[in-house]
């Protein structure tokens, strides 16, 4: 099989890793457009970053601006250093889908402050990468209820474009989302994180309509890989809070595991087994669990971009080693080659089964 290059290669034996938090992301920059300021929600967005002491500015008007630096390195720095609290346009209440994820995206911000080196926002969004939350929420939420379908369950996925707890702390609109889809008898939310400060969710009304998923790879990845976020065992240990029963100290939460992006780094059967024993340990109780199998994927502009936020990266991005592989509307990605997929989709579907017999593989990609 096609394996990473040799930059990135672990050793064969397995160590154990050091389990630490996510430091919480505090911005050097916070900026409020006026028409956020008009939200009632922006308005308390405004008072939480204000508690945290963070150095604020009302821009004059709504537009962003002084996020570009005298390179790409330098307005990449100024980006991820930025909060930009904004209204959402009148464009983000058209929905669009997004399987296998879920049903419909709804975004209740765009950008991430973390660092992943094969980063999926890179070629999405447009400009600089600067983290914009949403100052209408309430309205993103009560526009859902348009696309529900009596009868039956409309499952919407809020972490397309972000990551909703590494960004919680200063905008409590996760929390917003699980209280509204609480109240929702047809419509389920869908999350993801690669963070670990989830205590403030354990007891919110989710009545079992939000799957709280946190994203995990083996260790050797995301130490190098995801800069920022919590140590993979961190992620474990809060995906077992948010999965515990109430009565036993837990969120009660269905939950999730998003495996990406898998990669075939050297020795990868060793490093995911273990990745996954350490899994079986953490969910060692009954609990609603689901699984999502990503690999790692490039597109020719994400590649671009990300040689030029990460111009010393390790990833491996040759396209002469994969597969194209075209959308509906043309738009072209690398994948790992036919051969290579069957095995290590071989590998992964075997041995979740054997761990987790009862917990469904929503899909492969």
């Amino acid at each position: 099989m096609h394996t990473q290059s040799e930059l990135l290669t672990p050793s064969k034996t397995v160590s154990l890793p050091l389990q630490h938090s996510a430091r919480l992301w505090l911005p050097k920059r916070v900026l409020f457009t006026p028409d956020a300021l008009q939200e009632p929600f922006g308005q308390q967005v405004y008072e939480r970053v204000s508690a945290l002491d963070l150095p604020i500015e009302i821009l004059k008007n709504n537009r962003l601006t002084g996020l570009r630096g005298k390179d790409d390195r330098e307005t990449y720095r100024i980006a991820k250093n930025t909060l930009a609290v904004v209204k959402a346009p009148p464009s983000s209440l058209r929905l669009q889908p997004v399987p296998p994820s879920a049903d419909w995206q709804m975004n209740l911000a765009e950008g991430c402050p973390a660092h992943c080196q094969y980063c999926y926002l890179a070629g999405s969004l447009q400009g600089p990468p600067v983290t914009r939350v949403f100052a209408n929420l309430p309205q993103l939420l009560a526009n859902t209820a348009s696309y529900e379908q009596p009868g039956k369950i409309t499952s919407f996925e809020v972490s397309c474009y972000t990551d909703v707890i590494g960004i919680e702390h200063l905008t409590g609109s996760l929390a917003e989302c699980i209280r509204y889809f609480g109240s929702r008898p047809d419509a389920h939310l869908r999350f993801v994180s690669k963070y670990d400060q989830v205590e403030s969710l354990l007891d919110l009304p989710h009545n079992h309509r939000t799957r709280a998923r946190i994203s995990l790879n083996a260790d050797f990845i995301a130490r190098r890989m995801e800069g920022g976020t919590a140590s993979v065992d961190a992620r474990m240990q809060a995906l077992r809070k948010l999965a515990l029963p109430r009565p036993l100290g837990g969120g009660g939460y269905p939950v999730g595991v998003v495996l990406a992006p898998i990669m075939p780094i050297t020795n990868w059967r060793e490093h995911y087994t273990d990745l996954l024993d350490r899994l079986a340990q953490a969910l060692d109780f009954d609990c609603d669990l689901t699984v999502e199998f990503i690999t790692h994927r490039f597109t020719p502009g994400s590649k671009t971009v990300l040689q030029e936020w990460y111009p010393n990266t390790s990833l491996e991005m040759e396209e002469a080693g994969r597969a194209e592989k075209r959308n509906k509307f043309g738009g072209l990605k690398y994948v790992y080659r036919p051969e290579d997929m069957k095995e290590l989709r071989s590998f992964f579907y075997t041995e979740w089964r054997n761990r987790f017999p009862n917990a469904p593989i929503l899909y492969w990609t």
